[in-house]
């Protein structure tokens, strides 16, 4: 690219030429107003002085004057330009560099690379917060292509089984090796309602992270929504031994916001992964206290915990660990998922927290208490 090219096509170059010229024009400027203002002012000074003004000298040291001063005045501004020049080009170089590297970098980010990032090159405050605004954005595209590959991965692996199990069904009835028996049909039936369940689960997820999430939202007591979600999960607490607990001591007359039938789906979502993962004779509780402006719902087991590596994951679509508490060993793995984006879509937030393996864990909602006193009864 040669020089007039880039200092047409480049925005580095358009500044570099456009300081040129007014550096030009001020020199321009400068010595026209000094060679016409210049000899005006000496032979005045000269008239002044004594000099006669029909004297031949005087044209001579007139001219002599005008000769000098062009000689000086054109050396100081071409070095003065000279001098502009060389330092408008190092001052504009980190300039080209930074724009250099978000160009080469949107340039890879646009076909896909998305580790690809951009070096603070020194280019000024704003290039450096647009290089971190940068970065940051890629870091999250590269996040969300991960989530993307990961899903696919997940999702795959979750088909497999169902998919696998109805064709050998399939092919053993069309064989004649199996019998369509009350088994069978069973074994059918559970897997269909599994791949059912997978796909209404996925549209859930996405149709509440995309904010398409239909939302009643009605005032209601947090004892009420506390009392129908243990109501809904005794029979299978009870089947297997663990203690469903409510504790009255806390301040569960408090109001909020919501959507009852989709907090009650969170609701059971925390229970049954709590009931999973708690052994016969533990204990889940859940309780409710008021933290400033908001109302806290927290669903604490005696059961298996979570490691310290897991926590920020167990929120994540088909998450895989050995503890993890959104991993649904009979259902489609995004139970938690699917919690979270409830609670987000309220305005909410949702936490995991554990000491470790063994040491139980605690899921906590945090939902916008409603301040207006005459709901409370």
């Amino acid at each position: 690219m040669n020089l007039v090219r880039w200092a047409r096509e480049t925005l580095a170059g358009r500044l570099m030429l456009g300081q040129m010229i007014v550096l030009l024009a001020s020199v321009l400027t400068a010595g026209l107003i000094a060679s016409i203002v210049g000899p005006e002012i000496f032979h005045a000074h000269l008239l002044q002085s004594g000099a006669n003004a029909s004297s031949p000298e005087l044209g001579h040291i007139e001219l002599a004057y005008r000769e000098a001063n062009a000689v000086v005045l054109g050396v100081a501004l071409l070095t003065s330009l000279v001098c502009a020049v060389i330092v408008i080009w190092l001052v504009s170089r980190p300039l080209r560099r930074s724009l250099s590297e978000l160009t080469d970098a949107a340039r890879e980010l646009s076909r896909g690379h998305y580790s690809r990032r951009v070096r603070a090159v020194g280019g000024g405050s704003e290039l450096d917060t647009f290089a971190a605004a940068f970065n940051s954005m890629a870091t999250r595209l590269d996040d969300v292509e991960a989530t993307r590959r990961r899903l696919l991965s997940d999702l795959a692996h979750e088909l497999r089984t169902p998919i696998a199990t109805l064709t050998i069904y399939h092919d053993g009835l069309y064989d004649g090796v199996t019998a369509l028996n009350e088994d069978t049909r069973q074994a059918l039936g559970a897997q269909t309602d599994r791949l059912a369940r997978l796909a209404e689960d996925i549209d859930d997820v996405s149709r509440a992270e995309e904010g398409r999430l239909s939302l009643d939202i009605q005032p209601h007591q947090i004892k009420d929504l506390i009392g129908d979600a243990i109501d809904s999960m005794r029979a299978g607490y009870a089947d297997k031994g663990v203690g469903l607990l409510f504790d009255r001591s806390s301040e569960s007359d408090l109001m909020v916001d919501v959507d009852s039938a989709r907090l009650g789906q969170v609701l059971g979502n925390l229970l049954s992964n709590a009931l999973r993962h708690t052994p016969p004779g533990g204990d889940v509780t859940l309780s409710a206290r008021r933290t400033r402006d908001e109302v806290a719902i927290s669903i604490t087991d005696t059961g298996e915990g979570i490691p310290a590596t897991h926590l920020p994951h167990v929120f994540e679509r088909f998450y895989r660990g050995d503890t993890a508490r959104n991993r649904d060993r009979s259902g489609s793995g995004i139970g938690l998922t699917i919690s979270k984006a409830i609670i987000d879509a309220h305005g909410g937030t949702i936490a995991a927290h554990s000491d470790g393996a063994g040491q139980g864990a605690t899921f906590e909602i945090l939902l916008p208490q409603t301040h207006d006193s005459s709901l409370r009864h």
